[in-house]
C-alpha cells in the first residue's frame, strides 16, 4: 500500500501536495520537525519523542495543534494504512500561512508516514569518517527544518568519502548535524551537553551505559575527540556508530572500537525486543 500523511485533520496520499506557498516554513524558515521509529510495529520511546516535539514547538512559540493522545490515534492510522510491519513518522510543524508574511496566525501541522532508512549500515561495524565543520546551531535546543550546512557541504562530504559534518566552535564539539557525540577517553565514557539537541537515542545509550562504565556529561574539546581511545555517534538513523576518522586524523587505530560495540549490542538488543 502506498504511504499516507496526515495534514491539519485529514489523511491524505503522500503524493498529494499540501502546503501552500505563504506558509512561514516556505518564506521564513519558521518550522520544526521531529522523527522517529517503530520496533515491531510499535513506536520506539514514544513518550519521550512527543516532549521533545512539544518542547521545540514552546522554544518557537507554536501551538501544536493537537493533543498526544489524538495523535496517537493518527500514528496508528497512518501505520495501518501503509500495510508496512515497520514504518518511519516525521512530523513538521510550521508557522503556517501569514498574509503579511511575518505573523503566525495558526501553525500547520504535518504528519508523514516514510519508508525505513538505510544509513550506512555497514558503518556500525567499519565506523565512519567524519569532517570537522566550524559552527554551532542556532536554537540548538530546538530540531528545526535548517539543515542549511549540511546541504551545503554535501558534495564536500561525498568528495572525501565522509558521512557526516562534526560541529565545533572555539574548540569545543557539540555534535554532528544529525546526531550526538560520545567518546571514550580515560576509561569514561563522555558525552558533550552544550550546544546540542537532546537526542532520544542519546538518552538511551546513556541509560544503557550507566550499569557498565562511568559517565561523564560535559563539555568535550576538539583535542580530547581527536585524541579519544573511541568515538561514536548515535541518533534515531545511526543507532551506535563508530567514528573511526576526523578529517585526516584516526582515532585510536582507526578500527571500530570494543566498548562502542558492546554499547551498540546493547541497544540492537533493545530494540530487537521493544514492544515484546
Amino acid at each position: 500500500m502506498p504511504f499516507h500523511q496526515y495534514f491539519n485533520g485529514d489523511i491524505t496520499p503522500i503524493d498529494q501536495p499540501v502546503f501552500q506557498t505563504n506558509d512561514l516554513g516556505i518564506l521564513r524558515g519558521y518550522g520544526l520537525f521531529d522523527y522517529f521509529r517503530t520496533y515491531n510495529g510499535i513506536p520506539f520511546r514514544w513518550d519521550d519523542y512527543w516532549q521533545r516535539f512539544e518542547n521545540s514547538a514552546r522554544l518557537l512559540k507554536l501551538q501544536v495543534p493537537i493533543s498526544q493522545h489524538d495523535t496517537e490515534k493518527v500514528l496508528a492510522d497512518l501505520h495501518a494504512l501503509s500495510g508496512e510491519q515497520e514504518v518511519a513518522f516525521r512530523f513538521v510543524l510550521t508557522g503556517g500561512y501569514a498574509p503579511d508574511s511575518v505573523h503566525v496566525v495558526q501553525p500547520n501541522f504535518l504528519i508523514k508516514t516514510e519508508a525505513l532508512p538505510q544509513d550506512n549500515p555497514a558503518g556500525r561495524l567499519k565506523g565512519i569518517k567524519v569532517i570537522p565543520y566550524e559552527y554551532v546551531r542556532d536554537l540548538p535546543e530546538i530540531k528545526t527544518t535548517n539543515y542549511v550546512h549540511m546541504v551545503l557541504m554535501a558534495d564536500e562530504m561525498k568528495r572525501q568519502l565522509a558521512a557526516d559534518l562534526l560541529f565545533y566552535k572555539d574548540d569545543e564539539v557539540s555534535e554532528l548535524t544529525r546526531s550526538n557525540i560520545f567518546i571514550f577517553r580515560d576509561g569514561k565514557l563522555i558525552t558533550s551537553n552544550r550546544n546540542i539537541l537532546n537526542g532520544i537515542t542519546r538518552k538511551v545509550v546513556l541509560e544503557l551505559a550507566e550499569a557498565h562504565f562511568e559517565v561523564e556529561v560535559r563539555p568535550i574539546f576538539y583535542q580530547e575527540v581527536i585524541t579519544a581511545e573511541e568515538v561514536f555517534t548515535t541518533s534515531t538513523t545511526k543507532w551506535v556508530m563508530p567514528v573511526v576518522q576526523i578529517g585526516d586524523e584516526l582515532i585510536g587505530n582507526g578500527l571500530a572500537g570494543k566498548r562502542t560495540l558492546f554499547l551498540q549490542e546493547l541497544f540492537e538488543k533493545l530494540v530487537a525486543d521493544w514492544g515484546k
